[in-house]
């Protein structure tokens, strides 16, 4: 049954907690909007005119988009990217502590609950005249107990939406957390594939080279024989055996080219480069189609637009905790417990003791420091709309950029491939040319550095569309959605 003390405390808690629940109805400072965007919606200028958009992309829309290119060895690193990455690691620290953070502003906005119990022994040497203190005879030198127990509760009501915009503060930091961990998440699988398609390209390039050497070590050859023969000069030989070691130096130069990439690659899927090896293998060369969307489709597939836009989201609760600074605070804290000489007698009723305080508290004067701090998050607001804007202008610049190299390249591999066949009719010509003493060695020289030249352009042509691609994707998002935080 409860004791009119329990009753008394139940009802002014009551009470407090009703009064405080009707002040929390509203929340200072502006309500979130999303910056407006200056923007065309249908379509990308240099998209042209057989654009599709939401054309099929299974590989991009699961995340895994690096399929596309179709190497089964690029597959599997790009999931050890996923857990060896140390920048993805970092990134996803980072984010877990933002959701920490969100948990913690979130449990501001319930009472602290405490308990506490002791128990304190004292004595004295006096004499052993009794003392009346308060009804009860105390000894002088004897030894008293006293035990204490209490549970207690302090809280402060959301009167002015403080603690709540400090959630959503809280909550907007950790999904721009979230979005901060996918671009660090895209921009590795973007390196990772970069760098592994230069490599399979030097893996081509250094075969190339080193088939053009072989050309010019027969060319040395045959040069060597007709001076021998006598119907040619001995300049025939130092012209074919400079031209072979610029070929062998320009080899070399090559190997470390590929071997800086493997250096890099290992370094991305988290191993040091001792321990990372990768075969040369053949080049696909494979162009993947990238399926495009709308420009305001952008503004979800952007990790770094989502970053910046939920940035700005938390700036605005800034803005409302800095202007609740100018009302006053009504802390509550409450008590209940007892205190006995005996442990037996610690519970009884007539022992138990209760407390209940409400404060009021309101700076009257602090020679503008809480104007300051508003215009300092007002100005804080303004700068993050103002980058939210600009990176999103620089993301269709981004994405136009691409579609035109993309179409641009695509026009310059043909062109290079028609020369690259050119110039090796040529060499073939030339050479047979040669050796009917038809023609000088310089212009057999001159022919050979041209083909060298028009092959590796058409190699280099092909990796640019390959990277172009990769690019592309990264500027459309690659399969990365925004989504609010769970926390």
């Amino acid at each position: 049954m409860p004791t009119p003390a329990h009753s008394a405390f139940h009802g002014a808690l009551a009470a407090t907690l009703a009064v405080s629940a009707a002040l929390s109805a509203c929340a200072i400072g502006p309500d979130y909007r999303r910056p407006d965007v200056a923007m065309r919606a249908d379509h990308f200028k240099e998209a042209g005119a057989d654009w599709h958009p939401a054309a099929p992309g299974d590989a991009i829309d699961r995340g895994a988009w690096w399929e596309l290119f179709g190497d089964a060895q690029l597959d599997e690193m790009a999931k050890q990217v996923e857990v060896s990455n140390q920048n993805i690691a970092a990134a996803q620290a980072a984010y877990a502590q933002a959701r920490a953070m969100v948990r913690e502003q979130r449990a501001a906005l319930f009472p602290v609950v405490d308990l506490s119990g002791g128990v304190t022994r004292s004595g004295s040497k006096s004499s052993n005249t009794g003392v009346v203190t308060g009804g009860t005879v105390s000894q002088g030198g004897g030894v008293r107990n006293r035990y204490q127990s209490s549970i207690g509760a302090s809280w402060e009501p959301d009167v002015w939406g403080r603690l709540r915009r400090s959630v959503e503060n809280a909550r907007a930091s950790a999904e721009a957390s979230a979005a901060d961990l996918a671009a660090a998440r895209l921009a590795a699988q973007g390196e990772l594939v970069t760098n592994y398609l230069s490599l399979r390209e030097a893996d081509a390039e250094i075969a190339l080279q080193q088939a053009t050497v072989d050309g010019y070590q027969r060319s040395l050859t045959i040069a060597q024989n007709r001076y021998a023969a006598g119907v040619a000069p001995r300049t025939d030989v130092l012209s074919a055996q400079t031209q072979l070691y610029n070929a062998q130096a320009t080899l070399e130069g090559l190997r470390q080219t590929r071997a800086t990439l493997e250096h890099a690659i290992a370094v991305l899927v988290g191993k040091a480069p001792a321990d990372f090896s990768l075969a040369p293998a053949e080049w696909n060369g494979v162009v993947p189609e990238v399926p495009l969307l709308l420009p305001s489709v952008l503004l979800q597939r952007r990790p770094d637009i989502a970053a910046a836009e939920r940035k700005v989201a938390a700036a605005n609760a800034s803005v409302g905790i800095a202007q609740a600074a100018w009302f006053p605070s009504f802390p509550l804290s409450g008590s209940y417990g007892s205190s006995a000489s005996h442990i037996k007698d610690l519970f009884d009723s007539s022992t138990m003791l209760w407390s209940l305080g409400v404060s009021a508290s309101e700076t009257l004067l602090d020679f503008g420091a809480r104007k300051a701090q508003v215009a300092q998050a007002r100005a804080a607001y303004d700068a993050a709309v103002a980058n939210y804007r600009q990176l999103t202008l620089s993301a269709f610049q981004d994405v136009e950029d691409q579609l035109t190299a993309t179409r641009v390249l695509e026009t310059q591999y043909a062109l290079r491939r028609q020369a690259s066949e050119v110039a090796d009719e040529n060499e073939r010509q030339i050479l047979n040319q040669y050796k009917a003493g038809q023609i000088t060695f310089s212009d057999v020289v001159t022919a050979q550095a041209s083909a060298a030249s028009a092959r590796s352009a058409l190699i280099q042509a092909a990796l640019d569309r390959q990277t172009t691609a990769v690019a592309l994707i990264q500027a459309l998002g690659g399969g990365w959605h925004a989504a609010a935080d769970e926390d």
